[in-house]
């Protein structure tokens, strides 16, 4: 099936406005996807079971549920989803927790758009 023709459905969590926003700019223009915001984790899991998120890009840092929490949720129900988790805090341990929380990669915050390109082309999503 040539998963370029399907609409994707993409969850960008973040509780700062102009952090989802700077992501959503970065998105390369052709791929073709419906974009769920959430401005924290009750809101990413909303989105991930009503089924907005087959990538979602979570931030770890928020209000009402971290993003170390959303994982842990997505990965009891057994994940169906591509996250991307896009922190400032890359350490080793961190980076460690969330691989084993089922996150398909980490990016470190600011994003820069080369290094999102690259990822989703590595991924296989453009």
């Amino acid at each position: 099936m040539n998963h370029h023709s399907e609409k994707r459905s993409i969850t960008i969590v973040d509780d700062a406005k102009w952090a989802r926003k700077m992501l959503i700019k970065s998105l390369p223009k052709e791929w073709d996807v419906e974009i769920t915001e959430a401005c924290n984790g009750l809101e990413a899991l909303d989105a991930y079971k009503s089924g907005k998120a087959s990538v979602m890009f979570l931030d770890l840092t928020m209000p009402e549920l971290d993003g170390y929490h959303v994982l842990e949720a997505i990965q009891k129900e057994g994940t169906r989803s591509l996250i991307f988790v896009i922190s400032a805090d890359i350490q080793p341990k961190a980076v460690e927790r969330v691989m084993s929380l089922g996150a398909a990669k980490m990016l470190p915050k600011p994003l820069k758009q080369e290094e999102l390109i690259l990822t989703l082309k590595d991924f296989e999503l453009i």
